[in-house]
Order: structure tokens, then sequence, then C-alpha cells
């Protein structure tokens, strides 16, 4: 996959082979393994974030690198994806969902706290907006925060949280108001607060090697300070953190599909039948140019937006979407690349049964595909 240099620098070069090593020594040899157990060592965060990609995309000033340089995080993202665990790549990144919040919007003294372990991967860090009644009605969330002094006091539950078992710090969307996306804020809760419990680890369809769970807050007692941002405004904060996820999910189903095209490529050289490669009959000829060409298209439109992105344009409309083009691109890819190589894709043995798994979620996750076509609706007018 050749990068577009008009999006692409000698920076963003530098950062994807510094990434790509980083997968090739530290990923690739085990992945099959941490896939089979449902878990990768933790220690990998404490490496991720010596080889500084973790800090991407975040201040120096707490560990950080290429400050709001959304290509140098796109570049990394399209490099761990090559380690073809979209489980590892969510588990590893849970922190780009959860931390962006607190270095935009927590008071100084959380930050310096929290932020720079975080990065350096010495502390896992999720996001937890999910509930049982509901997930993509997130102004009608039913976790209550009342506040009580110099405290608040939590109760609910949250589900389906990425590195939810393993995370010591938990960006938690709580309702602190009245009804809708007016009563909502976000706090901070620690692993070990009192009245807070983190249930069983979730069995899943895919994403394999991360952990998800269920967050419990039974009157859990949370300081003042941990507020992020404005009471009741927290909305609005997770608004706007979803147009980061979104890019990234969009990142990651063109990644699948690309993985997925390379997979059907090689078996296509290497597969015989009828005394020749498979790649020679014609009609897998079409369909392997219609896969590249229908990649290459979702490719260049997710890159564009995150372009506008990067020159602080709202893409609130578009980015919605790339991800529907994308997670669409990537299931059919995902479907041709199973079917092209017959029974041995659907093997686990076979990187394209993964693919196939794993791709699944990312219609569903950040948003679904459902809730993207109202976004969209509602941005033209409709």
């Amino acid at each position: 996959m050749a990068a577009p240099q008009s999006y692409f620098d000698e920076s963003h070069q530098l950062v994807r082979d510094s990434v790509r090593r980083f997968v090739e020594r530290e990923i690739l040899p085990h992945i099959d393994d941490w896939e089979e157990a449902e878990e990768f060592p933790r220690e990998l965060y404490l490496k991720a974030g010596a080889a500084g990609i973790l800090g991407i995309g975040y201040p120096e000033q707490y560990g950080g690198s290429h400050e709001g340089d959304v290509f140098a995080k796109v570049a990394a993202n399209e490099e761990l994806m090559r380690s073809g665990s979209g489980g590892l790549v969510a588990g590893l990144g849970s922190l780009d969902i959860g931390l962006p919040p607190i270095v935009k919007w927590a008071t100084p003294a959380v930050r310096e706290r929290v932020v720079p372990h975080v990065l350096a991967g010495e502390k896992i860090m999720a996001l937890a907006v999910t509930e049982p009644s509901g997930g993509s009605d997130v102004a009608n969330l039913k976790t209550r925060a009342i506040r009580d002094g110099d405290h608040y006091r939590i109760s609910g539950s949250k589900t389906f949280i990425t590195s939810g078992v393993r995370a010591d710090y938990y960006t938690v969307a709580v309702r602190t108001g009245g009804d809708g996306f007016g009563g909502v804020s976000l706090l901070l809760v620690e692993k070990g607060t009192p009245g807070f419990s983190v249930g069983r680890k979730l069995k899943k369809m895919g994403w394999w090697a991360s952990d998800t769970a269920e967050l419990f807050f039974d009157d859990c007692r949370v300081p003042v300070e941990n507020l992020i941002g404005v009471e009741n405004a927290g909305f609005a904060c997770i608004m706007a953190n979803f147009q980061s996820e979104r890019l990234s999910l969009a990142i990651m189903a063109n990644m699948t599909a690309q993985l997925a095209l390379e997979e059907s490529m090689k078996w296509a050289r290497e597969r015989q039948a009828f005394g020749k490669p498979i790649g020679k009959f014609q009609v897998l000829k079409h369909r392997l140019a219609e896969m590249a060409t229908q990649l290459e298209v979702s490719r260049e439109f997710t890159y564009r937006q995150a372009a506008q992105m990067a020159a602080g344009r709202s893409v609130i409309k578009e980015i919605s979407m790339a991800k529907n083009f994308a997670t669409d691109i990537a299931d059919r890819l995902t479907y041709d690349a199973v079917q092209i190589m017959g029974g041995m894709g659907y093997m686990r043995e076979s990187l394209v049964e993964r693919l196939y798994r794993d791709n699944r979620i990312l219609s569903i996750g950040g948003g679904t595909r459902e809730i993207m076509n109202e976004i969209i609706s509602k941005q033209m007018g409709l």
C-alpha cells in the first residue's frame, strides 16, 4: 500500500517505519497465541509506551509527541493493524478514546496525575459510556452521579467496555442533571475506588485479544475534582470525542479490507486449479480488481476527512459517511476473501477467518451504522 504524498510527509513515514518494526518485533511472533489466550501481556503497554507509540498525538509535556498531528496517528494505527488483530489494536489503543477528554477538559492536577502514566504504558485507560439499557442513545444514559459535598456518589452500570477488566482509570459518562443531553457529565473513576467493581470478562465473536467488561457502581464516591469539564456539559465532550473515534474505526476498517485483499491476492497467485493459478481465471481477476477499487475509494475518502479534521474543519456528516462506507467495504472484502480462499478461509489458522470475525464490530462500535445515518440525515437538514 503506497501512502499518498499529499497526506503523509517524511515525519509520518518515520512514524510508520518505527511502528512497523515494533509490530514485527513485539507482536507478530506472538499474536496467534495471544488470540487463543484471549489476552495479550500487560507488559506490551510498557513496551509501546517506551517506543513512543502510545504518546503519538499527545502533548510533549506529558510524554507525548506529534501533538495534534492527525496523520501521524493514522500512520501509527495503520501499522498496528498489520498485527492482524483488531482486538489487540483496540485494547492497546483504548487510551485514545478514554484519555482525550482528560487532556482537553480535566483540571491541571488530574492531567498531571493521570496522563504521563498512561502514555508511558504504566497505567491503562478506558472509556465507559455504553450501558445495559442502551448504547447509541447516549443522551438518555441512566448511571446517576449525585453531588454530596466534595464528592459525587455514582450508582449504575456500564457494559461492553474495552480494556474494562485491566484498566486503572475510567472516563465515565454519568447523569448529574435532568433528562436528556443537558444532564450528562464525565467523571474520572479510578480502579479500587470503594463502591466500584469490575464484572466478568465478556466472551465475544471477535476482538478476542481485547478484554471487554461490565462495570458496576454502587454508591461509588468520587472526588469533585475528578469532574472532567463542566458539570452537565459532558454530552458535547462525548460527541467531540466520537469524531476521532470514528476516524480510527474507518482506518481500522480500511486496513482490515487491505489485509483481506492482500491475503486474497497471495492465495490467487499460489493456489492451483485446473493446471494454473486461480488468479488467472477471469472471474477471480475481476473480483480482485473490484475489491481493490472499492478499497482505494474508501481509503481516499477517509484520508480526505482526516485532512479536513487536521485543518480544524467540522466533518460531522462526512466522518459518519466515511465510517459507514469503510465498514461496508470491509464487510464485502472480508466476505470475498473467505469465499476466494474456500475451506482454508474458514480455518482458524487463516488470517482472513480472524479478519472476518473482527470486522463485524466496526459498524457497531463508536456509533452504529444506523446512528451514523441519523447523523448524516440531520446534517442534510432532514
